[in-house]
C-alpha cells in the first residue's frame, strides 16, 4: 500500500494520491472534471512502481526536475499491463479443463467432438473449450423402464400393455425392465433418447413372445418362462444395436385380460375351474367304482369256473360210480340192492332232524324232537351263564332256570302198522 501511495485517511481530498503536486491540485471538489490524463499517469505509475520498472532518465517520480513536465513513457506498462492480464486469464483457461469422475462414474472425453478416451473415477484434465470437453455417465447405476404404466400400476398407458395373443385374444401386459451400461461410449453415441430405445425394444420382444402363446399359459403358468424369453430377445436386440446395454431382469407386474371384458373372463375362469373340478370327481369315482367292477367280474367267473368244474367232476365221478355199481350188481343183485338201500336210507336220516325209534312191544312208535331239545340245552346254557355274570358283576340274583312250558318236549305217540314184512322182504329179494 506504501509503494502504490494510498493513504487511509478518508478526509484527505487527496487519498489515494501520492504526495506530489498535480495538475488540478488547488481546485475545490466540484468547480471541474477531473483530469483523465492525470488520473492515467497516476494508475501507470503505480503499476511501475509494482512491477519495479525506472521511468526514462532515472526518473522514478510523478513529474519532472525542476518543473519540466515531460510526458512518461507508457509503452512499457501497458505491455506489462497486457501480459499479467493475459497470464491470468490463460490460467483460468487452462483450470476450466480439470474435471472430477465421481465413484462409479465413467468420463468420456470428446476432442472437436469425438471420442478420444475415457477416464476412471477421481481428479482428470482435458484441454479446455474448444479443444476437447468431458462427459461423465453412470456405470454401475441400476436403471429401470416401466412398460404399459408410469411410476403406479394403476396409471395404464393401454397402447403400450394391450397386446395380441397366439389364440387371437388381447391380454394386458404391464412390466418393467431393470439394465444397466456395460459401454458408456455405446450408449452415448449409439443412441438418440436412450430410455425410449430401451423402452421401445423391451415393448418390442414381449409382444413377439406374447404373440406366440396361449392366453392362458401367459396368464398363469407361462409367466415366469414368457419373462425369460422376453430378457433373452431384448438383449440380442440391443447387442445388434450396439447400444452398450445389459439386461439385469425383466418383471412382469400385473397380467390380465383387460377391463371391458373381466367380468366375463372371471366367468369363464369360474365355469373352467367347475368342469375340471366335475372331471376330477368323476375320475375319482371311475377310480373307485372300476376296480370293484372289475374284481366282481373276476370273481363270478372264477366261480363260475369251479362251480363248472365241480360238476363235471361229479358228473364224471357219477359215471364211474354207475359203471362200477353195474359191474357188481352183474355180480350179485341182490346183495347190490341192499347196499344201495341202506346208503340211501342213510343218506335221508342224516339230512333229517326227526328220529324213529321202534318199541320192543307192540307197533307204537316214539317221536322225538330233538332238535328242539338240543335248542333248548344251549340255551338253557347260555342263560345260567349271564346269569352267572350278572352276579359276580353286580351281587344282583341269578335268573330263574325254569323253562317255559311251550319250550318242553313234546311226546307223540303214533300207532301204524307195519306195512312190511319178512315176506315182502325175501320176495323183493327173490324178484
Amino acid at each position: 500500500m506504501k509503494r502504490l501511495g494510498l493513504k487511509l485517511s478518508l478526509n484527505d481530498p487527496r487519498w489515494g494520491k501520492d504526495n506530489k503536486p498535480q495538475a488540478n491540485e488547488g481546485k475545490k471538489p466540484g468547480e471541474g472534471p477531473p483530469d483523465m490524463e492525470q488520473l492515467w499517469r497516476d494508475f501507470n505509475q503505480r503499476l511501475n512502481g509494482l512491477f519495479g520498472q525506472k521511468r526514462p532518465n532515472g526518473d522514478n517520480n510523478g513529474g519532472g526536475d525542476g518543473g519540466g513536465g515531460n510526458r512518461p513513457d507508457m509503452s512499457g506498462g501497458v505491455r506489462a499491463t497486457a501480459g499479467a492480464i493475459g497470464a491470468v486469464v490463460g490460467l483460468i483457461w487452462l483450470a476450466s479443463g480439470s474435471f472430477i469422475v465421481q465413484e462409479g462414474q465413467t468420463g468420456v472425453v470428446y476432442t472437436f467432438g469425438k471420442v478420444s478416451h475415457t477416464t476412471g473415477s477421481g481428479f482428470n484434465w482435458r484441454w479446455p473449450y474448444p479443444f476437447q470437453s468431458d462427459e461423465t455417465v453412470k456405470v454401475s447405476q441400476m436403471r429401470m423402464v416401466e412398460i404399459g404404466y408410469r411410476g403406479n400400476i394403476k396409471n395404464k398407458q393401454t397402447r403400450e400393455s394391450l397386446m395380441l395373443t397366439d389364440d387371437e385374444n388381447i391380454i394386458d401386459i404391464q412390466f418393467a425392465v431393470q439394465f444397466k451400461l456395460k459401454d458408456p461410449v455405446a450408449w452415448l453415441m449409439n443412441n438418440r433418447d436412450e430410455e425410449d430405445t430401451v423402452r421401445q425394444v423391451a415393448e418390442t420382444s414381449i409382444r413377439e413372445i406374447v404373440g406366440k402363446n396361449k392366453m392362458d399359459f401367459v396368464l398363469y403358468e407361462g409367466r415366469d418362462k414368457v419373462a425369460f424369453e422376453t430378457q433373452q430377445l431384448m438383449q440380442q436386440i440391443l447387442d445388434r444395436y450396439a447400444s452398450g446395454v445389459l439386461i439385469s431382469s425383466v418383471t412382469l407386474q400385473a397380467v390380465q385380460p383387460p377391463e371391458q371384458v373381466q367380468i366375463a373372463f372371471d366367468d369363464a375362469v369360474k365355469a373352467g375351474q367347475d368342469r375340471e373340478r366335475q372331471k376330477n370327481e368323476g375320475q375319482a369315482y371311475a377310480n373307485d367304482v372300476i376296480p370293484k367292477a372289475r374284481g366282481t367280474a373276476s370273481r363270478l367267473l372264477q366261480e363260475a369256473e369251479g362251480y363248472r368244474s365241480m360238476v363235471v367232476e361229479n358228473a364224471t365221478g357219477n359215471a364211474s360210480r354207475f359203471k362200477q355199481v353195474l359191474v357188481e350188481y352183474q355180480k350179485a343183485p341182490a346183495v347190490t340192492r341192499d347196499r344201495m338201500y341202506l346208503d340211501t336210507m342213510q343218506q335221508i336220516f342224516s339230512s333229517s332232524s326227526k328220529v324213529m325209534v321202534d318199541a320192543k312191544t307192540g307197533s307204537n312208535l316214539l317221536y322225538l324232537p330233538l332238535d328242539k331239545l338240543i335248542a333248548q340245552a344251549a340255551a338253557t346254557d347260555a342263560q345260567a351263564a349271564a346269569a352267572r355274570a350278572a352276579q359276580a358283576a353286580g351281587g344282583a340274583p341269578a335268573a330263574s332256570t325254569t323253562l317255559p312250558s311251550e319250550l318242553m318236549p313234546s311226546v307223540e305217540v303214533n300207532r301204524t302198522r307195519d306195512s312190511r314184512s319178512r315176506e315182502s322182504l325175501r320176495d323183493r329179494e327173490s324178484r
